[in-house]
């Protein structure tokens, strides 16, 4: 049957103009393939920085989504860089205008919530990627080929690791916008949703998850872990302290902006970046604050064991206290053969037969979209080839992977609090959910 031809280019429309919604629109600066037709953002500061950068006059330009989601519809798709906890609400709101939807992790913060979004996805036959960026990298996707490939035999198990790195986890989930479950999510849910869904892809449809435990908590960033020399100092800027801590502010966010360095993480806590409003930040912000005298609640160290069907079983360790920044680390152990995965470039398969080892080398993704390993450039790639040719299956997952995926991950919360293991098909029944 010959395919349809794609519609181009693919008109989007941008909820949130921080740094995912930033990164994705560079694509339509790059490619003719998208063109960024609205934005919406309630800081006027990025709103206006972003449109300049896209070209776009104030009539394109919303100060909250919902006065984007009550113009006159012009675009295909929207995508969807708010934060975590609205991503149900605006998600379910546009589908239901009948926007295709690309989502940032998570899919929702709540199991309803999830299931929600599923709902609104199939009523309205709408496209919805759930940027699980890790799916879309030439590494990734290197390992999937390779155990799709039958070269390691039968999978008998998996051993992933997260290192989130010392000071990203103090920026994001002891001083930033994820640090505390009431306001954002736990920290499984809002870093590591990412790897329990590219566990799943690499072992794919036929092996399902059905018994998860995970232990874990928050042992370093709390009040009993200040070191005396601090004193009763709450602020990096007034700590006698500071020169020789770790997670000092002015190491993480200064110190960079001194030498020049302008992007992440010194963008993520003010507007205008230069030292003056760096340093304002600091002295009246949160991103000053001494990480043992946050609000902070969320695990920084955690473990997730799953059984899946075929006997196969995987292990997952989330850590904050590492040199390397979300460098995933994985070993895969299959009858014939083991692959050892370095995260970034190098992939590893030992053959038992012949006792050979090859090593491959997927090609890295440069420029304004490399982020995750080429995965940002991946994801979004395949979305706008999704929406123009009106097809789900350009993307890696759909709404029912993406809501299959999250089960495990509230799963293993639930194992963590509870200490217990939690099945998952009694997981499903007790919230009513059923995967066809």
């Amino acid at each position: 049957m010959t395919q349809a031809s794609p519609s181009l280019p693919v008109k989007v429309a941008i909820v949130g103009c921080g740094n995912r919604g930033t990164i994705y629109s560079t694509y339509a600066q790059q490619s003719s393939r998208m063109q960024v037709v609205q934005l919406a953002s309630r800081s006027s500061v990025r709103l206006r920085s972003l449109a300049k950068k896209l070209s776009l006059d104030d009539s394109s330009c919303y100060s909250s989504w919902e006065d984007l989601l009550n113009a006159p519809k012009i675009a295909d798709a929207v995508l969807i860089c708010v934060i975590d906890r609205l991503h149900k609400e605006v998600a379910v709101a546009f589908a239901n205008k009948g926007y295709h939807i690309l989502l940032e992790k998570p899919m929702a913060t709540e199991i309803d919530d999830c299931k929600e979004v599923y709902d609104a996805v199939r009523r309205n036959n709408i496209i919805l990627g759930v940027s699980h960026v890790l799916r879309y990298t030439a590494y990734n996707q290197k390992i999937k080929e390779i155990i799709d490939s039958g070269a390691l035999g039968d999978i008998a198990g998996i051993q992933h690791m997260e290192p989130v790195g010392h000071y990203h986890f103090a920026h994001s989930y002891v001083r930033g916008n994820w640090r505390k479950e009431a306001e954002s999510s736990f920290s499984l849910m809002s870093k590591s949703c990412h790897d329990i869904d590219i566990l799943l892809y690499f072992l794919g449809d036929k092996a399902q998850c059905t018994k998860v435990s995970s232990f874990g908590g928050l042992s370093h960033f709390t009040k009993d872990k200040k070191p005396a020399e601090a004193q009763g100092a709450t602020k990096c800027l007034d700590c006698p302290h500071e020169q020789n801590c770790a997670y000092s502010a002015k190491k993480i966010y200064l110190e960079p902006i001194e030498k020049g360095h302008t992007g992440w993480p010194v963008d993520g806590i003010t507007d205008i970046v230069d030292i003056e409003n760096v340093h304002k930040a600091l002295a009246a912000g949160p991103y000053g604050r001494c990480v043992y005298e946050c609000d902070n609640d969320v695990c920084d160290n955690q473990v997730v064991n799953m059984e899946f069907t075929g006997n196969k079983y995987v292990s997952f360790s989330m850590v904050a206290f590492t040199e390397e920044i979300c460098v995933r680390k994985t070993r895969i152990f299959g009858s014939k053969g083991e692959l050892v995965g370095d995260g970034n470039e190098s992939i590893e398969v030992y053959d038992f037969l012949t006792g050979q080892k090859t090593k491959h080398t997927p090609q890295l993704v440069t420029g304004s979209l490399a982020g995750h390993g080429g995965g940002d450039m991946g994801v979004i790639t395949a979305f706008v080839d999704a929406v123009a040719h009106n097809n789900q299956s350009f993307m890696s997952s759909d709404a029912l992977n993406s809501l299959d995926s999250y089960l495990v991950v509230f799963a293993a919360e639930e194992a963590r609090r509870q200490g217990k293991v939690v099945n998952l098909d009694e997981f499903r029944k007790q919230h009513n959910i059923t995967i066809i």
